[in-house]
């Protein structure tokens, strides 16, 4: 058998005349001319060099060599439309895998969307990176990653954000703080306490010293630590106040308390941010799509601020 002179089109054809039983009847199903099938016949024949079909009764049903080359056929076609099957599915972002890179506060946020996901798309592999903002930034520049989670993005020249949830930024103390049974506290009259403060150039931090230089005040006392759950046992622990995400606070968690200051909460939102000139696997759209349409499922109606249909719709056009 000459193998080099074998193309998929004979293949089909030769299981399309073994299924009619006619030349004329295979014609019409492949939308062919009859010569033009009895001719792709004839060079199938030769390329194999065994008689590979017969007339019996009027219709052509396949030799001995016919028929164990009809089931090689059919092995072949029937591994090419699943790999088509397979195909569509990656396209439609059935499966797959794609990167998401999230500064540490998203982390209280982002599982709301990523599980439902996970399960709908059980076939879909997410490779999740979670760091401190300059970490992320590193990540950012260095593309490493298809979409990214910032509350206060980068450089967007050559990017595109999309705002999805409220990310309120509030002063929290411990349980038992006396302003925390006030209807509303001046942050001026807070100032004796100590603040613990995430590092410098988190966003947090930033928002809070910029909020800070508004109001015209300065802290005292200050401890710095490198995590939003220090912060949180830190609280709870008599150590200070801070500012935080309403997010990073447990409604069952008794031992913190939201602190009524005046001109609180800051507004932050959660953003999803891509690059623009960077090819967004099918899995990372289907993921953004799925947000798109199932945030007011998986997120209480307070948080909500959905713009994630600007980016599908961006690629979608590409």
């Amino acid at each position: 058998m000459n193998i080099r002179h074998l193309t998929f089109r004979l293949l089909q054809v030769y299981v399309t005349v073994v299924k009619a039983g006619t030349v004329s009847q295979a014609a019409r199903r492949l939308h062919l001319t009859q010569p033009t099938v009895s001719q792709q016949l004839r060079r199938l024949q030769d390329a194999v060099g065994e008689p590979l079909l017969e007339s019996r009764h009027g219709r052509l049903q396949p030799t001995e060599a016919g028929r164990e080359f009809y089931r090689a056929c059919q092995d072949a076609l029937g591994r090419f439309d699943d790999y088509d099957d397979y195909l569509s599915a990656l396209r439609g972002g059935e499966r797959g895998r794609f990167s998401i890179a999230l500064v540490n506060t998203a982390q209280y946020v982002l599982p709301r969307l990523l599980g439902p996901f996970s399960q709908t798309f059980p076939q879909v592999e997410v490779s999740v990176h979670i760091g401190n903002r300059q970490q992320m930034l590193a990540r950012f520049e260095r593309q490493e990653d298809d979409i990214y989670v910032f509350s206060h993005p980068p450089s967007l020249e050559h990017a595109l954000a999309a705002r999805f949830m409220r990310n309120p930024l509030v002063l929290v103390g411990p349980a038992g703080h006396p302003a925390a049974k006030a209807e509303r506290v001046a942050i001026s009259d807070l100032l004796g306490e100590r603040f613990l403060l995430r590092e410098v150039g988190s966003a947090t931090r930033m928002m809070f010293d910029s909020w800070l230089q508004e109001q015209g005040v300065s802290l005292g006392a200050t401890m710095q630590l490198a995590s939003n759950e220090a912060i949180r046992v830190g609280i709870s622990s008599g150590l200070g106040l801070a500012l935080l995400s309403e997010h990073v606070l447990a409604p069952s968690d008794r031992s913190l308390a939201k602190l009524p200051v005046e001109g609180l909460p800051i507004e932050s939102y959660w953003q999803f941010i891509v690059w623009r000139d960077r090819r967004l696997p099918h899995a990372a759209l289907a993921f953004l799509r799925f947000a798109d349409e199932h945030l007011e499922t998986w997120v209480e109606s307070q948080w909500l601020r959905n713009e994630v249909g600007r980016l599908v719709h961006y690629f979608d056009l590409d």
